[in-house]
């Protein structure tokens, strides 16, 4: 069967094949002072909240991923020293103090302001792609799901390297441009071009809950 090309997009999310990826958004990525922090992260998470909502509310799967840091040498050390002893950000289980709280938290841990619900899977991995070496390939077969939503942090790092992971292994995936955040706004451009160019879609979240609404055709038209 030809490719049908008169299509506006390549695919649009089939919302009971769908599943949400809430990447990295740990303390040392988002607290005020974290080592590791990247500050646009503060502004995404109003829009990731509104995504994490829809998804429970409409009983859809929501995954978290977490960066850890080995204690062994890696080249992460190299590429990011603040992994290394001397800082220890993203190591399991060691504290740290954030301006923004009294209270010490570990610095790998998912932000509270997005924690996930008990039953809800956090995918702990020791390299940018949320797929390497992990179980995530498998939990999303198990769900039988076949689409995506990205969010979270860092984008050109670990969300591209996801998305990247997800192409090659025929998972569909949309990146919701309002709720990934980078160290500059060059940074977040150039990565979410790339991926709109090769790996899959790049929208605002508000288009992703019309699109999984059934509120939009595949000929960029809105249905009202």
């Amino acid at each position: 069967m030809p490719y049908p090309v008169t299509k506006a997009l390549p695919y649009l999310l089939e919302k009971e094949k769908c599943a949400l990826l809430v990447i990295d958004m740990q303390n040392d990525f988002v607290r005020q002072g974290g080592k590791q922090q990247v500050p646009d992260t503060r502004k995404t998470i109003p829009v990731q909240r509104k995504l994490i909502d829809y998804f429970r509310l409409n009983g859809l799967p929501v995954v978290y991923t977490k960066f850890l840091a080995s204690n062994k040498y890696s080249l992460l050390w190299e590429w990011s020293p603040m992994c290394g002893p001397e800082e220890k950000s993203c190591w399991k289980g060691v504290m740290k103090k954030y301006l923004d709280r009294d209270e010490p938290l570990d610095g790998s841990d998912i932000i509270d302001e997005l924690y996930p619900h008990p039953g809800e899977p956090i995918i702990e991995k020791y390299g940018y792609s949320a797929f390497h070496h992990t179980f995530l390939e498998d939990l999303l077969r198990h769900h039988g799901v076949e689409y995506i939503v990205a969010t979270g942090t860092v984008t050109q790092i670990c969300v591209e390297d996801t998305v990247r992971g997800a192409f090659h292994r025929h998972i569909k995936c949309v990146v919701a441009e309002d709720a990934v955040s980078s160290f500059s706004d060059t940074l977040q451009k150039a990565s979410l071009e790339g991926i709109r160019m090769k790996y899959g879609r790049v929208e605002l979240s508000d288009r992703i809950i019309d699109e999984l609404e059934g509120r939009w055709s595949n000929r960029s038209t809105l249905i009202r």
